[in-house]
């Protein structure tokens, strides 16, 4: 207290012997004022005009001879002009950016208000500032009679002598019940913000704001590009005037919260495959059944011509299906294990031949013969063995016996091929036997090697080609040692080629 008291009387001091001395110099104007050349005299300095930022923690600025005054957002000041009186400026500072003090007079009425944040006089018009941190709810100070306010937002609150104009600060103005309110210059339109951004009211003032998603550069709002500042989307970041979105890589969607991706199950949301799909993560993959392919848009599916591939599918003829392929055999066979031709017997299962023929199956078909094959004067002695009486004069110059045999061979079979075998069934003493292809042999298809005294083997030497057919006859002449007797006999040997090779 008693320091406040002697930097009050120091300042009157200064200010008397100013009023008193008749040339002054700015080198002799005090720490807050400025000499002003033209009055002649010193000025205020308005630090709240020339000092950036001057109040910090969201206090306002509020100017006072010889500084200025940092007082809370809050705080409301009321003038009483009833005792007008000469204003004196204050040449130290209080608070935490101030260079000048207020203070109060030692005049009568005088109080100095214990734990007050900061007060002072205001230029022109007796206007004094205080804060709302005060002792009691009101302090009146004798030299300049202000009052200071503990609840200023409070409009009710009528000054002790409402009949009197108040002078308010800049930012406030004089409501009906004679105190200064806020001014709202967002409402009011007196603001100066740019149209690109908001308005914000303030006490006393306002401020201007960009929108949301742009940032302060200068005086101009610029947008913020938020895909600089990771990690808001998971895979994609769109940025956009004022905002941004999020997207996803192809197989993925956004998420509820917009900004995970997550996989797409192609195969239960759009499936496009023609017949098998699997998912996969961000895609899906398509397959085919067996026998398909996939076509060249990877959705579709081709047959697949399996006898085009390979010649060796079937023994026959290759039969393509959709998706799979069948085998066909020629007529006179089956299809046994799906790929193989194996003859059919048509001689056990069903045929044409009559009851005096004997049915005779070969690679491909059958054939009808004679039960009874033997000519005049032939007769039959056993099945397929016809003999020459002796007793008949002509018989002494034909083969003794011919037996009728047959026998069926593949086409195109691989040669040499030993293919039957002649055989003696009477065996003479004292006899030989030599063996000879009598007819049939025209083309030389056939030779006859001699493998015994009494046997012989029917090879085939030149590669036959059915369906065809051949009658060979086969010759065994039985010859006695001394050359008194002589015979033969004849095996007629049909064979038959089938029309295939197998």
């Amino acid at each position: 207290m008693l320091k406040a008291l002697f930097l009050t009387m120091l300042t009157l001091a200064l200010v008397k012997s100013q009023d008193t001395e008749e040339t002054i110099t700015y080198t002799q104007c005090t720490d807050g004022y400025e000499w002003d050349p033209v009055r002649q005299q010193c000025k205020d300095i308005d630090e709240c005009d020339i000092v950036p930022d001057a109040c910090k923690g969201g206090m306002k600025c509020v100017n006072h001879y010889g500084g200025y005054l940092c007082l809370p957002k809050t705080a409301q000041i009321i003038v009483n002009n009833e005792q007008p009186q000469q204003e004196t400026p204050v040449a130290e500072g209080v608070g935490a950016a101030a260079n000048a003090a207020a203070s109060s007079g030692t005049g009568a009425g005088g109080v100095a208000a214990t734990g007050m944040a900061a007060s002072g006089v205001m230029p022109g018009g007796g206007f004094v500032a205080s804060a709302a941190a005060v002792a009691g709810p009101e302090v009146q100070t004798g030299r300049n009679n202000f009052v200071i306010r503990r609840n200023p937002a409070d409009p009710q609150r009528i000054p002790s002598n409402p009949s009197h104009r108040i002078q308010c600060a800049t930012g406030y103005e004089q409501s009906e019940h004679n105190v200064c309110q806020d001014i709202d210059e967002c409402t009011a339109g007196t603001h100066n913000c740019r149209t690109d951004q908001v308005c914000i009211n303030l006490r006393g003032s306002f401020t201007c704001q960009c929108l949301p998603g742009y940032q302060k550069r200068g005086e101009q709002c610029v947008d913020i590009d938020e895909c600089t500042i990771p990690p808001y989307c998971h895979q994609r970041c769109v940025n956009t005037p004022g905002s941004f979105y999020c997207q996803c890589s192809p197989g993925f969607q956004l998420a509820a919260n917009n900004y995970t991706c997550v996989d797409i199950n192609e195969c239960d949301a759009s499936n496009q495959c023609a017949q098998q799909c699997y998912n996969i993560l961000g895609s899906f993959i398509c397959q085919c059944n067996q026998g398909y392919e996939l076509s060249s848009d990877r959705l579709n599916c081709e047959d697949i011509d399996e006898c085009r591939t390979s010649s060796y599918l079937c023994q026959y003829q290759c039969v393509n299906e959709p998706g799979k392929f069948s085998c066909m055999c020629p007529q006179g066979y089956q299809v046994v294990r799906s790929r193989t031709c194996q003859d059919i017997n048509e001689c056990e299962t069903t045929n044409e031949c009559r009851e005096d023929e004997m049915c005779w199956n070969y690679h491909g078909g059958f054939r009808c013969y004679p039960r009874n094959p033997c000519q005049d004067p032939y007769v039959l002695t056993s099945e397929n063995r016809c003999v020459c009486p002796v007793s008949s004069a002509v018989c002494r110059e034909l083969p003794q016996s011919i037996v009728y045999k047959y026998m069926s061979i593949r086409s195109d079979r691989s040669v040499p091929s030993d293919i039957f075998q002649i055989q003696a069934t009477t065996i003479y003493a004292n006899t030989i036997n030599t063996f000879r292809i009598k007819s049939g042999n025209e083309n030389g298809e056939f030779y006859l090697r001699q493998t015994s005294p009494v046997s012989a083997m029917l090879v085939l030497v030149k590669s036959l080609s059915g369906p065809r057919e051949y009658i060979v006859d086969l010759e065994m002449l039985t010859v006695n040692n001394i050359g008194t007797f002589r015979t033969s006999s004849v095996l007629r040997l049909t064979i038959i080629v089938g029309p295939f090779s197998f």
